[in-house]
């Protein structure tokens, strides 16, 4: 998953306060909400590190997604991303933080990654049993059993390899845990089963013995 309408740049002096403070630190450690574009509802709720530097803005966020966006034309608030497509800095969270609209999503970023950094210390990781200190990066991934409505929330953890290779490992609907490997363009698993799978846009859609049904962004598996 990855990153419109035209948005207003940050106004107001409490939140240029926050802009500022993020800009002078070498990272902040933040909260990212991620919002897939047209959603109310946040897909995903995980540490980040934001750095701001000459305008230019870095977030990289804890399931190994990153965005890298570089100020355009004289308007502020107004990016490309690593990929030449506009990104926008939005008011709206006041002095808690700032959001960011890409092609395909929405970045909400909080400066206080407290109650979410409190989860994780606490055994209320989403994403257990995989964390940071095991895997490269971990996730949450649409999955379901049965029907292939993807209606399930699964956790993964993110093992990557050379040339956009990566190993998911991730707690299957059924509570067992599944691999899938990805390389030269091609998806195994060392699990058994009848897989299948196909690619649409930058998600990967894979079934196994048409019971089992993930959907794996592509920027889990490399990172980008």
């Amino acid at each position: 998953m990855k990153r419109v309408t035209v948005i207003s740049p940050i106004t107001g002096f409490l939140v240029s306060l926050a802009l500022m403070s993020a800009a002078n630190a070498d990272t902040v450690e933040a909260r990212c909400d991620i919002y897939p574009k047209g959603e109310d509802h946040a897909s995903a709720s995980l540490l980040c590190h934001f750095s701001q530097r000459q305008g230019h803005v870095y977030i990289a966020r804890g399931d190994g997604v990153n965005y890298d966006l570089i100020p355009t034309g004289d308007a502020p608030g107004n990016y490309v991303d690593g990929t030449g497509k506009a990104a926008y800095r939005q008011s709206g969270l006041g002095k808690a933080g700032t959001i960011f609209r890409m092609a395909t999503e929405s970045v909400y970023v909080y400066w206080d990654a407290s109650s979410l950094q409190q989860d994780l210390t606490s055994g209320d990781n989403p994403t257990a049993p995989f964390t940071t200190a095991d895997y490269d990066a971990t996730t949450i991934l649409p999955c379901s059993q049965g029907q292939p409505d993807h209606d399930i929330k699964c956790p993964a953890g993110i093992r990557r390899g050379d040339h956009g290779s990566a190993s998911i490992h991730i707690i299957a609907p059924d509570g067992t845990q599944r691999v899938l490997n990805f390389e030269g363009g091609n998806v195994t698993t060392p699990d058994g089963g009848d897989l299948t799978w196909g690619k649409q846009g930058d998600d990967w859609y894979i079934g196994i013995d048409y019971h089992e049904f993930y959907i794996v962004p592509d920027a889990a598996v490399t990172g980008g």
